[in-house]
């Protein structure tokens, strides 16, 4: 089974868009904007299609108009409507158009439009008896220059959702972080104080930068990871960079920072003569105290080896919470199963077998497993001379588990769990 690609707006794809027009014009709710004024916005202005089997079955087009944007058409193929289309097309349309600089984006519809599922899912509110909708950028034009200076980005919406399994972190993380800081009224209600910075741990591939990424979706705040090894090669050292770089993201109304592998930077103090590092050290306490100061920011550092971190660096005050991620459970591996495994050969797999013979293993173990027994599948097919029929089974992906190496030791997890009952903060 072939799948559905969104790609940017080509001439060759008019044909495609006037159909896909016509189509919606038959609804009881037809678009409205006229196919004249649709085809000047995919020529002149913004627009992008989704397309399967070299058809054209989803498309999104828009205008900006004084620092605001526009949708003046969007519509998929009623065969075609999948969340992750919809939500793709709109993603893709607003990361066209977020360099103009836009406050937000809009669409207007038919007072008598049925369900409007698709807009409000990805952000769209209703505004008046029009029902005029609308989401806000999560970057204003102001502040793109300064994302831009410390490699920040805008993520797409669904990350949160595209987290297979892990519910217990997802929920964790969902009351400790993305609510308290999203529903700061709420929050006020009952003396919760949002927090301003957390530290993930936990083994290797278990998903720590995953989990950061799917926040600032979750939150819809832009994303800086900084990376201590670039800026280490800035004039005037790693300590000052630091300190530039965390000058910039305090002009920025809203981030979400992160910084990877913190223990390269934060490791214990101590020694005779001191550690070149223990500069570096120092600074970044400063500046996660400084950082603490201010609202609509959080910082999320992750470590492999949270027992290397300096004592003073997981000390109350610093961080609200030292948060555990640790192995899938058997829920989690089989949601990873589901993700990776392809839609026509799901009802003829053992995923309890799966999920057994996967214990121990990371999600990212999972994917590896999973793509391996793809790979070696389509490898037997070309040999065969028989690519008519995408044939996977229960074996495939066993005999594919055989040949992966677990990323976590038995040893390793035994650290983590005396770990979790020594250092974890929730």
């Amino acid at each position: 089974m072939s799948r559905t690609r969104i790609r940017d707006f080509h001439d060759d794809d008019l044909d495609g868009i006037v159909r896909l027009w016509e189509e919606s014009a038959q609804d009881d709710a037809p678009p409205v904007y006229a196919l004249s004024e649709v085809i000047a916005s995919c020529q002149a202005d913004h627009a992008v299609v989704a397309v399967r089997d070299d058809r054209l079955v989803g498309a999104a087009v828009g205008r900006a108009a004084h620092a605001q944007g526009w949708v003046v058409f969007f519509a998929v193929a009623p065969h075609e409507r999948d969340d992750r289309v919809e939500a793709g097309l709109l993603d893709a349309l607003e990361r066209r158009m977020a360099p103009l600089g836009l406050g937000k984006l809009s669409i207007l519809v038919a007072d008598h439009a049925g369900a409007l599922d698709g807009l409000t899912a990805n952000g769209f509110e209703p505004r008046t008896q029009l029902r005029y909708l609308e989401r806000q950028m999560p970057v204003q034009r102001r502040e793109l220059d300064l994302l831009k200076d410390v490699g920040g980005r805008i993520l797409p919406r669904h990350l949160w959702d595209a987290v297979s399994g892990m519910q217990l972190e997802k929920d964790l993380l969902e009351e400790r972080l993305v609510v308290p800081l999203s529903r700061p009224d709420l929050a006020d209600r009952f003396g919760v104080v949002p927090p301003r910075a957390v530290m993930l741990f936990g083994p290797p591939g278990t998903g720590k930068t995953t989990f950061a990424k799917a926040v600032a979706s979750r939150l819809d705040w832009p994303f800086v990871e900084l990376f201590p090894s670039r800026l280490s090669g800035e004039p005037g050292g790693l300590a000052a960079a630091l300190r530039a770089t965390f000058e910039v993201i305090g002009e920025l109304e809203h981030a979400v920072v992160f910084i990877d592998e913190v223990e390269e930077i934060a490791a214990r103090r101590g020694g005779e003569p001191p550690s070149p590092m223990q500069g570096v050290t120092n600074e970044l306490l400063k500046l996660v105290a400084e950082f603490r100061e201010r609202e609509g920011r959080l910082l999320i550092c992750a470590t492999n080896f949270v027992r290397a971190l300096d004592a003073a660096f997981l000390r109350h005050g610093r961080f609200d919470y030292v948060i555990p991620i640790g192995l899938p459970d058997d829920e989690a591996r089989c949601a990873i199963w589901h993700r990776y495994v392809p839609e026509q050969v799901v009802a003829g797999l053992d995923f309890d077998a799966l999920v057994a013979a996967s214990d121990g293993l990371t999600p990212a173990d999972i994917e590896y497993a999973a793509r391996r027994a793809s790979q070696e599948a389509l490898a037997r097919a070309l040999r065969d001379g028989d690519t008519a029929d995408a044939s996977l089974h229960t074996e495939d992906y066993l005999a594919a588990l055989g040949a992966t190496r677990a990323t976590v030791s038995e040893a390793t997890a035994r650290e983590f769990g005396d770990d979790v009952q020594t250092l974890a903060r929730l």
